[in-house]
């Protein structure tokens, strides 16, 4: 609601009042590092919005916040360490510059603090928009940008302050389960468990991926225990030292193995490295991301690819429409569907050579 012509403008005492907060706490929340100070993220809300009621972004405008456009297009993201978030910061910014805009990506490594602090700093940038990319938690960066009027959008992991753009998780692992599942069942005489392994549990995207898991193997009849699902983590050593207990517990590999991230698969990699080629006969793993130098390992992966390209592009469309939210005043969650690696044998080549295999 902006000020009217010759009123008094907004000041943080006014938000202070309004709030019931102090004056030190609305400073703070405006600067955009509650989360440093340990301030509830209700109370963050709960001010920004009073903030947006009142007026006050008239004044951060008059600070040099939104001066006017910039041509700069914001992005942040976790890190650039695997291909998934490296090729959605290279979609980014070709997708930017054919907008006549200057990217600016910037890694955050998982640190909240980090994510608040750079979102603070590239407001103040005057960037057009900001896509906030697989951020756990990202409601409390949306609303910074809706107090600076500046659009945001969440990809990868969905919020509920702004549009999000996500990969079909459940749909996803799902028909890599299916592919797992039948290439197992063409070996009459391997083991036939099925393990999950990689994640994080209670995140959006690892649960919808244990659901597809699931929904698959129940789906086919096949017995399954929750022990075989092993949400260690992403980093590379915990999916080692988790499938490193499973081999000495069952005195093998798993029949079959669905690796949750390339991250996670490093760490399989590394453990199967020290075992005899033999070990891994018959053993079917699947990996839900992608990396075309898994082509060249000494096992068959089937692997899934996030179609980085269409989930940026989705992104920006949802930017260019943000002013139009749905009937019921939710933001949207598209969800963009994933495919098999061409670089790896996925469905496509499988079902091909199986259909020859059973023609000879």
């Amino acid at each position: 609601m902006a000020q009217a012509a010759g009123k008094r403008r907004s000041t943080i005492y006014d938000i202070a009042k309004a709030t019931k907060a102090s004056p030190a706490t609305v400073s703070v929340v405006l600067n955009g590092s509650w989360t440093r100070y340990r301030i509830k993220d209700e109370t963050a809300k709960r001010v920004l919005k009073a903030a947006e009621d009142l007026g006050y972004a008239v004044n951060m405008k008059a600070r040099g916040l939104r001066l006017s456009r910039s041509g700069l297009a914001g992005m942040i993201l976790p890190h650039h360490r695997n291909r998934f978030f490296a090729g959605l910061a290279e979609a980014f910014e070709t997708e930017a510059r054919q907008r006549g805009l200057c990217p600016i990506v910037v890694s955050t490594q998982r640190d909240e603090a980090i994510e608040v602090s750079v979102t603070t700093a590239l407001l103040s940038q005057q960037v057009e928009f900001l896509f906030v990319v697989g951020v756990r938690n990202p409601q409390p960066l949306n609303a910074l940008c809706r107090a600076a009027r500046i659009p945001s959008i969440n990809i990868d992991l969905p919020g509920n302050e702004a549009p999000s753009v996500v990969s079909d998780n459940f749909g996803g692992a799902r028909a890599l389960t299916e592919v797992l599942i039948e290439k197992m069942r063409s070996h009459p005489d391997a083991p036939k468990d099925l393990y999950f392994l990689g994640g994080i549990a209670g995140e959006y995207a690892t649960d919808k991926r244990v659901a597809g898991f699931n929904d698959a193997i129940a789906a086919c009849g096949m017995s399954h225990a929750p022990h075989d699902v092993d949400c260690c983590g992403y980093r590379p050593s915990s999916a080692k030292a988790a499938l490193a207990q499973r081999y000495e517990t069952l005195g093998r590999m798993p029949g079959g193995l669905f690796i949750n991230s390339i991250t996670a698969f490093e760490g399989l990699v590394q453990f199967t490295s020290f075992l005899p080629r033999s070990a891994m006969d018959n053993v079917c793993i699947g990996c839900f991301d992608w990396d075309p130098f898994a082509a060249h390992l000494p096992f068959d992966v089937t692997m899934t690819r996030q179609n980085v390209e269409a989930m940026i592009a989705a992104g920006f469309s949802q930017i260019e429409g943000q002013e139009q939210a749905t009937a019921a005043g939710a933001w949207p969650v598209v969800l963009i569907p994933t495919e098999f690696s061409p670089d790896s044998e996925g469905e496509s080549a499988w079902r091909e050579k199986s259909t020859q295999n059973a023609a000879d």
